[in-house]
């Protein structure tokens, strides 16, 4: 008995020396293994979201066209976050829940531009977000035209007494924002009465672009709102013909006290490492017009359909996969934040964002350590069958970066963008602009990148 308990333990020393070798050669498992190790995972993953023609869209539909558009603030906002509750729990993920958060809340009210001369005409406005009010009676003044900063200050004194009209050719997002967003500050430093900005995108079907915009407390508070492609252009070619141009702004938009709101989210709960967190999502609230579908309920929908696919298909991972709609991503960035706040102490492994439409997927940007880098493209490689394996030099997103600031590696869904601007921030942000097959290449990319970025054996940090 004894002999055959020397020999037992010494097989039961060397079976645990030998699970031990096996484990650290886990441990140091090289990146380049990925793929091998997920593939046939991964390709079930592809395989089940595409067979699912056009589960993620409907979702998308049902939750804006129910809801409608959702500014922070709104009641529609808060039913939305209180039915996205009810039904991850229907669901069946993981510890559902809302966090509270104060948000500011602007309201658009009654607003109108008309042409008075050259001839009289109303034209498609929409006042950007934070703008104070016009008087009751409106302001009617002559119009100034200017294509750039640079110009108003060159012609600052024609300004005084004026609205001045930023009509600047679309160039990109960033260039182009800036008159949304400083517009009327540069405006009222040369004596203007009010500011009108032509709408931000490369293409128009005389839609009106809105969005938030900025004031600095020692240049005295006007007006701000954006006019379309079309009517800028039309403006501009009446007073280069020599016509005067005026026109009558009428805004009655207020700030009002901040208002309670939440991030909601759920969880996919991991199997080893539950309280290590790979967070994924986008913005649950949008601008006062169009529904919200584009920007951003198709960014939280593909995050919460991933994690029900990997339920579907019993796929859990080492750590837990947190699906969350972060609210008032547009005129405060308080959701995240607040996020942050909350859970900068629970050790994330990776942050996901999507908040540039779920069009054609193409890749995600990522932003971590050159060794993480490794592990990520490893994954994106999995990704090529639909068209989505690119990993870019750079990535993130406005909601996930307050936890990517602590340290947190980010990374954002890259889409074919080449429409997006078409629909931003316009009524025209509806279902119908998102292709359902699409969608669902979407869910697939999420769905890849999330599990195996939770569930290999290399910390992302």
């Amino acid at each position: 008995m004894f002999r055959h308990t020397r020999i037992a333990t010494r097989t039961a020393a060397t079976a645990l020396l030998s699970w031990l070798g096996s484990a650290s050669a886990l441990a140091a498992q090289p990146a380049n293994a990925i793929p091998a190790k997920y593939r046939e995972v991964a390709n079930r993953i592809i395989a089940a979201a595409q067979a699912d023609s056009a589960g993620a869209w409907n979702r998308i539909a049902e939750l804006t066209d129910t809801f409608g558009h959702r500014l922070s603030g709104s009641m529609a906002l808060e039913d939305a976050i209180d039915w996205t509750v009810n039904t991850m729990r229907r669901d069946g993920l993981d510890n559902v829940r809302k966090e509270p958060v104060m948000v500011p809340h602007w309201v658009r009210g009654a607003e109108s531009l008309e042409l008075v001369t050259p001839r009289r005409q109303l034209m498609p406005m929409l006042g950007l977000g934070g703008s104070i009010a016009t008087p009751a009676e409106g302001i009617t003044a002559e119009v100034l035209v200017v294509a750039s900063f640079d110009e108003l200050k060159a012609r600052a004194g024609e300004a005084t007494g004026k609205i001045v009209l930023y009509d600047a050719e679309w160039r990109d997002y960033g260039y182009n924002g800036a008159f949304r967003r400083l517009g009327a500050i540069e405006a009222a430093k040369v004596g203007a009465v009010a500011s009108l900005a032509r709408a931000a995108g490369p293409y128009s079907m005389r839609t009106p672009h809105t969005g938030s915009m900025s004031y600095d407390n020692a240049v005295t508070k006007i007006p701000h709102a954006s006019v379309t492609a079309e009517d800028a252009m039309m403006m501009r070619r009446m007073v280069a013909r020599g016509q005067r141009v005026s026109v009558t702004l009428k805004m009655s938009a207020k700030t009002l006290p901040d208002a309670q709101s939440h991030n909601v989210m759920g969880e996919l709960r991991g199997r080893e490492k539950p309280n290590e967190i790979v967070v994924m999502g986008g913005h649950i609230d949008s601008w006062d017009v169009g529904q919200g579908a584009m920007d951003d309920a198709g960014g939280v929908v593909v995050a919460w359909e991933a994690i029900r696919l990997l339920k579907k298909l019993g796929l859990t991972p080492r750590r837990t996969i947190r699906v969350v709609g972060w609210t008032n991503e547009e005129n405060g960035m308080r959701g995240g934040n607040a996020y942050r706040d909350a859970h900068a102490q629970e050790p994330h492994q990776l942050a996901i964002e999507s908040d540039g439409g779920v069009f054609a997927p193409l890749g995600f940007g990522f932003t971590g350590t050159p060794e993480a880098r490794k592990v990520i493209e490893a994954i994106g490689s999995l990704l090529t069958p639909i068209g989505a394996g690119r990993i870019g030099a750079s990535g993130g997103g406005a909601d996930i970066g307050p936890i990517m600031a602590t340290g947190v590696p980010g990374m954002g869904l890259e889409v074919d963008g080449s429409r997006y601007f078409w629909f931003h921030h316009t009524d025209a942000d509806t279902p119908d602009k998102l292709d359902k097959a699409e969608v669902q290449r979407c869910v697939a990319a999420m769905a890849i990148m999330a599990y195996i970025a939770a569930d290999v054996e290399q910390s992302l940090r």
